[in-house]
């Protein structure tokens, strides 16, 4: 499991390691803090923390010397290496005194305090564009980003204007210790009359015959992709991605790469992140053997690892050498040829600090550190037992709860009109901040200081311009932003974990003023078939009820032969659910009984005398539409040489109809529901489609949700820019995962949305639709696509809401367009 967590960690490092590091809130100690100079003792080094007003509210160096001078620094000592990836300036605004702030600025940077190397972005630029005013912070990505324990910030000074600086890294502890990298020069290749340039161009170290002694794009944190001629970075040259060099160039028949460590390290794993386009004779690694530095000689035993070779899938990818727990403060690997090439993204290693006791701690040393260790026992005892008295006392708590409420509850489940508001205000037409929380809830997680979305387009690097940029962006969001979305909302968190309905509060004034028509059914008729999923408060569960009949609407088109058994779902609280928990329970229950639409799923009766309260739902015999189109092929040559199972085009076109008809009509009540995909569509007979809410609470879909640090878990594949970036969930977002739920039908469900980019990468590219400098990404055309549907698809992503058609045209649309 510790293999596994280390190995997502690196995947998303230049996205989740974004915390701030301790400017703002003091973590970062005074001492510290250095500078070359300063105007007084009130504009000293330490007042140079982010979002501070101490002292005269800033850093600000004393200005000699010529125009352009890069002289003047603010240090920050981290104390160890970390992996820093943004950075944040501000001015001195000083309560509206000062004005001085820093337009551009310079990086340098250090890991042992002696040797110091300027920042350069990936096509070689020094200068980073800074503050525009006294008073907002600006954020900029470091790409690349740098392994560092000192940083300077250097602003660049034109006399002009009077220079001070507030600042902020943003980053985590760099948890490999590796300080250098000794390698070959990357080499050059020309394919199809194109020459392909393998250097390691943000090499931070001496490059000559060799590069020495430095970090750079084998420790970046960015994985190449499958086509080494294409690359993540946007204006780059073909082959950025990789570190290649060719067999002609070693007659040894092996590339020697030597690793610098800051300490002594307890070696478990390394990984290498290799390209095998075989069809450029392009190959992993054949063997590599790898030899351990502990002190100051080299260990005369190598270890040898040969991977398996694959000559079929050419998809780049990491290879996992076990390294056998060996003690080393340097490692030297020789990479042996397999082919022509050899080509390298990324290669970390998986190490703990040594657990022996040193041979020179003496006896009274040894007695302490037992002493120690049977203190820190003693702590943990009495903390458990704390926690556990807690729990107690929290259950305790939570029966008399429940008890009273038990006592609210009546069989009829006729609950009072309630108004469902966030605040006692009156609809406002900018959400208030606990809105914003609830629905948006940190997607880019920087800390608790940019928590919000109504900060978020201040806090964004691109969107912390001029206070014309902000008004503009401002005015330009709320563009097609229907009312009812920008009234107070009800955001039910379901019990399963799952998005139930996001409802104006004004609708459900309006529902809470009826009774709720829904029947007890008795529970000894439920047969209970298999799990299908759970979230932190309940479950839902396929089952089979007798007598389901009897609980049908007349107008419940539902084909039952009479004494058959029914399938059904079945959400089920938790009996040990809290007071909210159970509330939610409720108004779910009040959303549902009032759904009454051929492509909905129908909420068929409840369990509520006893615990542990039900609410039954239809279920369908094929289960969800992302799996049964995954074990389908379109009609075909493949499907008859494969003897799949097939739907035809026209089948396909028959159920994305009956999704636009069930958007429709919740559109039509102004009801949101913020996860439609193939996952949450069930399928029947005659490939009948109903809309439902299920699919967050399945294991099978964890990776459809992206986690953000632990707490809110969103579907960013199928979630539209506004949504991601600013918290808008309005049928327009709707629509756009609707343009993403008819692709994913059209791929029959073969690959996620999106699947060449990684989760920080497709939250980028929602920048790029807010920026519309024509850079976004969209899905491409399903080959077994037509024009005019892609057309539509294209349509549901316009970047302005306002010219997304609506649920009604689409199905309209699709009607028209009917094979």
């Amino acid at each position: 499991s510790v293999l596994v967590h280390f190995f997502f960690l690196f995947l998303f490092f230049t996205c989740v390691c974004r915390s701030p590091l301790g400017m703002s809130r003091g973590q970062i100690l005074d001492e510290d803090i250095s500078a070359s100079s300063q105007w007084s003792d009130s504009t000293a080094a330490k007042y140079g923390r982010l979002d501070c007003e101490e002292g005269d509210g800033a850093w600000c160096p004393e200005i000699a010397g010529e125009p352009e001078n890069i002289n003047e620094f603010l240090q920050i000592d981290l104390r160890s290496l970390h992996f820093i990836t943004l950075v944040g300036t501000q001015g001195r605004h000083a309560g509206g005194i000062g004005n001085e702030f820093a337009q551009t600025y310079k990086i340098k940077y250090s890991r042992d305090g002696s040797r110091w190397i300027s920042w350069r972005n990936r096509q070689g630029k020094e200068v980073i564009e800074g503050n525009r005013n006294a008073y907002d912070i600006v954020l900029k990505d470091l790409e690349p980003p740098i392994i560092a324990r000192f940083v300077r910030f250097m602003p660049v000074i034109d006399h002009s204007m009077n220079v001070c600086m507030r600042v902020e890294l943003y980053g985590c502890e760099w948890l490999d210790g590796l300080v250098s990298y000794n390698s070959p020069l990357g080499q050059q290749m020309t394919l199809n009359g194109q020459y392909i340039y393998f250097n390691d161009s943000v090499y931070d170290g001496a490059m000559s015959y060799s590069m020495t002694e430095g970090l750079g794009q084998l420790t970046d944190g960015m994985c190449g992709l499958d086509d080494f001629t294409h690359s993540h970075v946007y204006n780059v040259w073909p082959g950025y991605d990789y570190v290649g060099w060719t067999n002609e160039s070693f007659p040894n028949g092996y590339v020697e790469i030597m690793f610098e460590f800051d300490r002594t390290r307890n070696f478990t794993t390394m990984k290498v992140h290799c390209n095998n386009m075989f069809s450029q004779r392009v190959k992993t690694f054949q063997k590599v053997v790898c030899y351990f530095r502990s002190e100051s000689d080299w260990e005369a035993t190598p270890i040898s690892f040969s991977p398996v070779m694959d000559d079929v899938n050419p998809s780049a990818r990491f290879v996992t050498v076990s390294l056998y727990n060996h003690m080393a403060s340097a490692i030297k690997c020789q990479y042996y040829f397999s082919d022509i090439w050899m080509m390298f993204s990324e290669i970390t290693f998986q190490s703990g600090y040594p657990t022996t006791v040193p041979r020179d701690l003496d006896d009274s040393n040894t007695r302490i550190l037992i002493g120690c260790l049977v203190a820190i026992i003693f702590i943990l005892v009495a903390i458990i037992v704390i926690i556990l008295w807690r729990q107690v006392w929290q259950k305790m708590l939570e029966k008399v709860s429940r008890r009273m409420l038990d006592d609210e509850l009546t069989a009829s489940l006729s609950i009072q009109s309630e108004t469902f508001t966030y605040n006692n205000n009156s609809p406002s037409s900018v959400p208030s901040e606990q809105e914003s929380s609830s629905t948006y809830e940190r997607i880019f997680p920087l800390g608790p200081d940019y928590q919000e979305p109504s900060r978020l387009v201040r806090k964004l690097p691109e969107f912390s311009q001029t206070s014309e940029d902000t008004g503009e962006l401002q005015k330009r969001v709320q563009e097609g932003v229907p009312h009812y979305a920008e009234a107070d909302i009800v955001n039910l968190q379901g019990v399963t974990g799952g998005n139930t309905y996001a409802v104006p509060a004004l609708t459900m004034d309006l529902l809470s003023g009826k009774d709720v028509a829904v029947e007890e059914f008795p529970r000894k008729l439920l047969t209970f078939k298999e799990k299908l999923g759970e979230g932190q408060f309940g479950e839902v569960h396929s089952c089979e009820a007798e007598g389901m009949q009897d609980f049908m609407d007349e107008d419940f088109s539902f084909n039952v032969i009479e004494n058959q058994t029914v399938l059904v779902a079945v959400k089920m609280l938790r009996t040990d659910a809290n007071k909210n928990a159970r509330n939610d329970f409720l108004k779910e229950i009040k959303i549902m009984s009032r759904l009454k639409d051929p492509n909905i799923i129908r909420l068929l009766a409840v369990c509520m005398s006893s615990d542990p309260l039900c609410m039954i739902t239809e279920y369908m015999e094929n289960g969800d539409l992302n799996q049964f189109l995954s074990r389908h092929e379109p009609e075909g040559m493949i499907a008859v040489l494969s003897n799949a199972p097939t739907v035809s085009y026209s089948n396909l076109h028959h159920m994305a109809t009956q999704i636009a008809s069930g958007m429709k009509y919740l559109s039509s009540l102004n009801f949101v529901h913020r996860d439609l995909a193939t996952r949450n569509c069930l399928v029947g007979k005659n490939y009948t489609i109903k809309i439902a809410d299920f699919g967050m609470s399945r294991n099978l879909y964890s990776g459809d949700y992206y986690r953000i640090q632990g707490r809110a878990v969103l579907p960013i594949r199928w979630m539209s820019w506004e949504s991601i970036l600013l918290g808008k969930f309005t049928t327009s977002s709707d629509v756009w995962a609707f343009g993403v739920t008819l692709w994913e039908m059209l791929t029959f469900c073969k690959e996620q949305p999106y699947s060449q980019l990684s989760d920080e990468q497709v939250i980028e590219n929602t920048g790029e639709f807010f920026r519309d400098q024509r850079r976004q990404i969209y899905l491409p055309q399903p080959p077994m696509c037509p024009d005019p549907v892609y057309k539509l698809m294209l349509s549901c992503w316009h970047r302005n809401t306002k010219e997304r058609p609506s649920f009604q045209e689409i199905h309209h649309t699709l009607l028209d367009c009917k094979p």
